[in-house]
Formats: structure tokens, sequence, C-alpha cells
């Protein structure tokens, strides 16, 4: 972080707190039960993306170019509920709401780096649906798996550099006054809003940043679907239509699942209580990672049928070694 210490080649010394506190759920009645159902939903993420990640290392079926987008959305899923529910639970359930500046800009850092790669994992799989129904003949051709390599690390590079931009403007920020941040978690826009000094590239960075992993995303997902909505309407029979259609339905729902609850907060922002803000923020933080592989497994029929396959072969061989004993 040092590079952003400088300005124009001066030494500016930045006033920054030993700690910063976190008191997003500090106030709400029974909340405890809340944070045993986060924990609840933290065990289900692990089991579920582990399984799937699982699936498609074990299946040679499912090394496909899809299937490195579904995994790394799997493991991008257990990385930021892992990121995020432990350090939450540890704050406010254990009570210690105290967290040293450097360690909030780092959980903040990693917080943003996978919530942002959920968003352009789903502009990697539309571009897959996008490339099998409207260019079928060009699929094999097109979606290979050095692309699709190629394509989820350039994803990576741009998250974290885009990410580290942001957190780097923070340190550039002097702390004179409060230290407490109204969220559940060290959030960007919560913590420039605190400093003493003009925090006007944080403001703008912050938008940009908002466009990059957020509208850019979404905009692409529904050009996407706009272009195989079209392509399905020209297809001549109904059943043929469905048919296509069926093979987006679980792309369909993790989008949902991910955009929805996001632009729901964000356009009533103003007319929710904080409390009631803060809640509807971390479910949409930790919930999609939950529902992510649970979805695929339900409506994806290689990954079902897959998983349906090692759990025989996990029970003959269980029952196999108890008759040899």
């Amino acid at each position: 972080m040092d590079l952003f210490n400088s300005a124009l080649g001066k030494n500016i010394t930045f006033l920054r707190p030993a700690f910063f506190i976190i008191s997003g759920f500090i106030g709400i009645p029974n909340i405890k039960y809340y944070y045993a159902f986060l924990f609840f939903v933290y065990i289900i993420s692990v089991l579920a993306n582990t399984a799937v990640m699982a699936a498609i290392y074990l299946d040679h079926n499912l090394r496909t170019p899809k299937y490195i987008a579904v995994f790394n959305l799997a493991l991008v899923d257990l990385l930021g509920n892992s990121a995020m529910v432990p350090k939450v639970l540890h704050i406010f359930l254990f009570n210690h709401p105290h967290i040293p500046y450097n360690d909030c800009l780092t959980f903040l850092f990693f917080c943003y780096v996978f919530l942002s790669m959920q968003a352009l994992n789903l502009v990697a799989l539309s571009y897959d649906r996008i490339m099998a129904i409207v260019y079928p003949l060009h699929y094999q051709l097109k979606v290979t798996h050095k692309f699709m390599f190629c394509l989820i690390a350039s994803f990576w590079v741009f998250v974290i550099i885009v990410v580290l931009i942001a957190t780097g403007l923070l340190t550039r920020l002097s702390f004179c006054e409060s230290v407490v941040i109204k969220s559940f978690f060290c959030d960007h826009g919560q913590i420039y809003r605190l400093a003493c000094n003009d925090y006007t590239p944080s403001i703008i960075y912050g938008w940009i940043l908002l466009v990059l992993i957020l509208w850019l995303p979404l905009t692409i997902v529904l050009l996407s679907y706009l272009s195989i909505g079209y392509a399905l309407a020209k297809v001549a029979t109904v059943r043929e239509r469905m048919k296509g259609f069926k093979t987006c339905t679980a792309h369909l729902s993790l989008v949902a699942i991910y955009f929805l609850p996001i632009l729901i907060t964000f356009t009533l922002h103003a007319n929710i209580e904080p409390n009631a803000r803060i809640i509807n923020l971390s479910l949409t933080s930790v919930f999609p990672p939950m529902l992510n592989p649970i979805i695929y497994v339900l409506q994806t029929r290689e990954i079902k049928e897959s998983l349906k396959k090692f759990l025989r072969i996990t029970t003959h061989y269980k029952n196999r070694k108890v008759t040899v004993h």
C-alpha cells in the first residue's frame, strides 16, 4: 500500500486510527438467532460448493469449458463466504467489534474481490449460453478450454486490480473523529465517509466500481439473453424453444438470486430502516453462495448424475468394507 502513500513525489502524513469499530448488528433484538442462521448458511455453502467442485474435478465427463466457469463460481462462493461469515461471527457473536486498521482494509479487499467475481462468473456463463444457442455451429471452435481459462483468469486480474485501487485510495484518507463503521463488515462507502480530509476520489471511484462490478456485468447478461430470446423466437417448434430455454434455467436462476436482492436494496435504500438494510445486505452477500451449488445440482442433469454416481460408489465401498470385516 506504500505506493498510494505519496502524492506527486511528496511525503504526506495521514492520520490513521489504530482500529475501526464495526457496529452493524448492534441493537437488533434476538440477533443471536440470526448469527446461528448465518452459521448454518455457511456450513451448507461449504458442503455444497465442495461437492460441486469435487464432482467436476473427479468426473472426466464434466471437464468441459462450461464447467470451468461453474467450478470457478463454486470456488468463489466458497472463498467468499469463508472470508465473510467467520469474521462476521467473530466480530459480533464473540463481541470483538474492534478491528485493526490494516486488518479492516484486508477484510474489505477480499470481500469485494469475491463478491465482484460472482458477478463476472455469471458473465462467463452467459457467454457460454449465447454461443451454445445463438451460434451452435461455432461453439466447439469458440468456447475452448484455453479460452475459458483465459477469460476467467482475466476476470480475476481485473477484479484484483480495481479493488486494490479502491483499497489504496482509502489509505490516502485521514480519520480524525469517528472510527465507527455502521455496517456488518469493512464497507468501502462507510469507511471513506468517516474521513476528515477530501475523499472525493473515493466517491468517484466508488461509482466507477459500482458500474464495473454491478451494472456492466448485469447489462452484458441482459443483452446476452435478449440475443438468446431472439434466436429462440426464430426456432420453428415450441418444443425446440423450450428445450433451448431449459438449458438456461440454472444460469437465469443464479442471475436472479445475485442481482435482484442487490437492485431492490439499492432502489429502496432511502426507505429501508438502517438495521433492515444491513441485514438485507448481509443476506445478499452470503445467501447466493449457498444457493448457487444447490441450484446447479437440482437443475443440471450432468452434475446431478455425477454426484449420484459418486454416492453409489462410496456407499458400495462402505458396504463392501463392512462385509469384509
